[in-house]
This record gives structure tokens, sequence and C-alpha cells, in this order.
């Protein structure tokens, strides 16, 4: 196998490495964890000098040119795969910093393929990362209702397998111990876990939840992470729709969490 090297902006420690358990670790359980695998120390060293947006600006244009690399197109043939599930594929994401801190959620809708809407809002002094993405999963429900009761499948994407895992694994049980842990001890954000199941309850029929993984290169997840930051850079603390060009380079090249 063909030796790699990865990029890391932001996590326990920043450089450039060629050990794919090195970087595991160094950037494990950080949600704000900005990194990048690349073919060549050359090409690591070249992206190191600019910001992880360039980088992913980069290599997103690069993927879009189906005839220049095709181990490009295949990986942007996987990203595809990712959000084809459904109809209607929703892609949410939260942002926070620091940890707890100034905190923002953001929304990716796309139809099929094509992406539609984005939103942005929920702004808190004084959020967390977790708060943030339950806010976007139960913004996600919300939106998906919409388009369930016009009889499309929805599928909703997050990079928080907490929040997914709340709803979908442990609030049945929580809900049996009067929304306590098997300890006794209360759960961490109830009012979010509670609102966020009673909806998944009423769509998991017609419901497709994914997790994918946060900054992988993944279009609709940048876009959602990038309307996060949005969100706390704005104070925003309703929930709008992003009423500027869709422009999706320029986007991308906005702020990332």
């Amino acid at each position: 196998m063909a030796k790699k090297y990865y990029v890391i902006w932001k996590g326990a420690q920043t450089g450039i490495f060629d050990n794919w358990p090195q970087v595991q670790q160094l950037t494990a359980g950080r949600a704000d964890a900005q990194y990048m695998g690349f073919p060549s120390q050359a090409e690591a060293q070249a992206a190191f000098t600019q910001t992880y947006t360039k980088a992913l600006m980069k290599r997103s244009l690069t993927k879009g040119n189906s005839n220049t690399d095709k181990k490009s197109s295949v990986s942007s043939q996987k990203s595809r795969q990712v959000s084809n599930h459904a109809d209607i594929n929703i892609y949410s994401d939260g942002a926070c910093s620091p940890n707890p801190g100034k905190s923002g959620t953001g929304i990716a809708v796309y139809q099929k393929e094509q992406l539609s809407e984005l939103w942005y809002g929920l702004y808190h002094p004084n959020g967390t990362n977790n708060t943030a993405e339950l806010n976007g999963l139960l913004e996600a429900l919300k939106l998906g209702q919409l388009y369930i009761n016009q009889g499309k499948q929805v599928q909703v994407l997050s990079d928080s397998k907490y929040s997914i895992d709340c709803i979908t694994k442990w609030a049945a049980g929580w809900q049996k111990k009067g929304w306590k842990k098997a300890d006794g001890q209360a759960i961490k954000n109830p009012e979010l876990v509670q609102a966020c199941y009673q909806l998944y309850l009423a769509l998991k029929a017609k419901l497709i939840i994914t997790h994918v993984k946060g900054h992988a290169d993944i279009e609709g997840n940048e876009l959602a992470d990038r309307m996060a930051v949005y969100a706390r850079m704005q104070q925003e603390t309703g929930f709008v729709q992003y009423k500027e060009k869709i422009d999706i380079a320029n986007i991308l090249a906005m702020p990332s969490g």
C-alpha cells in the first residue's frame, strides 16, 4: 500500500504526519478537528501552508473534474453515495467555541443530489457542542416532517454520534427510568433529547438517520458546518433560511468549526 501523509490543522497537535493511528489519537473526540490525507509529502506540505478550508475547496474542485484523477472520481462517487438514499437529504451540524461557549447550528437540504436550502441559527452564548448538535438534529427532524407529510422519504445525516445514539439507542431506556441513566443520574440536555425522541418516534417509519464522519470532505456536512459557524458569528438566535446567493465554493471558504 502506498504511503500516505496527513495534515492536522486543528487537533491535540498540528503538523504533517505519516502515521494514521497517531492522527486518530490526536483528533479523536474533538468536534473542531480539521485534518486531511494526501498521497505525497509534497502535497501535504503545500496544503499545510494553506488553511483547511482552502485545501478542502481545492480537493472539491479536483473531484468535480472526473477526467483529471481516477482516484478522486472514485472518492467523489463515494461521497455522493452518502446522500442519495432518499428523496430529501438533510445534513445537520453544530459548532461551539470554546466548549462550552458560543454555539450555533446549521443545516443543508438536498433534493437528491441537488442543494436546495441552507439554514442557520439557534445561537447561544453559553452552549456546548452537544446542545448545538441536538438542536441541529431537532431542526432537521422538523424539516423532515414537512417533506414526509408530502409523501417523500427523508434522510437526516449528522456527524454527531452522540445525538443519533441519544434518540435511536438510549432514549427508550432513559424514558422508562424517568429520563435517568442506569446509575440513577439525570441525563444531560433532557428537554432537547425528549423533543428529538418524540419527533423521531412519529417519523421513524419513513425516516433514515445516518451518521457521517465530520471534516471528511462530505459536501453537505461541510456546508452545514459553515452555517453553524455563521450562526455563531451572526449571533442569530432564531433559525432562519440563508438568503444570500448559494455559491458552494464561496460558502466552503467561510470559517469552519
